[in-house]
């Protein structure tokens, strides 16, 4: 995965194969399959670059339907199925090996004035009283090292968990943990960087959620987990190169599957993305 921002940049600058037709490349990972987060964002990238001028995306919706395959680039095929006066609709299918491995409905929309309301921010931690997560995990052996390799354009650290005796321990809400996160060095001025940005890093940790009150975590060999679907709201202009608060609850586990939701604040209390994710999160037989 990215382990600088040049990198990072890198993987989200397409290369345009024709009309509406794009390609994306692949980082070097040890991962064995596409990391949802990089096809989302790739795929909003290749969404965006057809979209009219002057309008920015407020909301995507996807589908994760085949484990992608790292050693080969991703095809993505956009299709513009609407273009009105503040709203235009783009869909895009991703493709590896002739087959789609992952689809995506972007809404565009003119910015505008309108109502105002937001949710509190919670009162956390700050950055610098959480847990430096690349801290704690070095030294702690292979597994440990792949995944600070994996994310080192990241700045992670967590505020706290509702495990029992944990920080944020609640029976009406057993499933929660929230993390500051950020881009690890400075990002172009483009929205669209930040907007991908968040894309990425939103997929990293929101399914783990559910998995809080089983005293468990994504990668664990006891479980099975792959996201299945995800949803990003975009509400409010941002920076992903600054630090944002990652709320993030599972109201929900049943059937071999989780739904995790997920807030982002700016550290001044802005409220500037929402998203959603079910995935698997099937125990394995022992």
């Amino acid at each position: 995965m990215p382990s600088t921002v040049d990198e990072l940049l890198a993987l989200l600058d397409l290369e345009t194969l024709d009309l509406d037709l794009f390609r994306g490349q692949q980082p070097t990972t040890t991962m064995q399959r596409v990391f949802g987060g990089q096809v989302a964002a790739q795929a909003l990238v290749a969404a965006a670059r057809t979209a009219p001028d002057l309008m920015t995306v407020h909301s995507l919706h996807s589908y994760f339907l085949l484990p992608g395959d790292t050693a080969v680039p991703i095809i993505y095929d956009v299709e513009r199925v609407r273009d009105g006066r503040s709203f235009a609709t783009r869909r895009v299918l991703a493709r590896q090996h002739g087959r789609p491995i992952y689809a995506l409905t972007a809404s565009f929309q003119v910015d505008e004035d309108g109502f105002e309301h937001q949710d509190e921010m919670p009162d956390v931690p700050t950055p610098e009283e959480s847990v430096d997560v690349g801290d704690a995990l070095r030294g702690r052996g292979r597994a440990a090292e792949d995944w600070l390799r994996e994310w080192a354009v990241l700045e992670l650290r967590h505020a706290g968990d509702s495990r029992p005796g944990g920080a944020l321990e609640d029976p009406a809400h057993p499933a929660r943990v929230r993390f500051w996160v950020r881009v690890g060095d400075r990002l172009p001025d483009d929205q669209l960087v930040h907007q991908a940005a968040l894309t990425y890093v939103s997929d990293l940790t929101l399914l783990g959620s559910a998995l809080v009150p089983h005293g468990l975590l994504i990668g664990d060999p006891r479980v099975l987990a792959a996201s299945l679907d995800h949803a990003v709201w975009l509400h409010r202009p941002f920076r992903a190169d600054e630090w944002l608060l990652y709320d993030q609850v599972s109201p929900s586990a049943s059937g071999g599957r989780g739904l995790a939701l997920g807030r982002l604040f700016t550290q001044q209390g802005a409220l500037v993305a929402t998203v959603a994710q079910e995935g698997l999160i099937r125990p394995r037989a022992q």
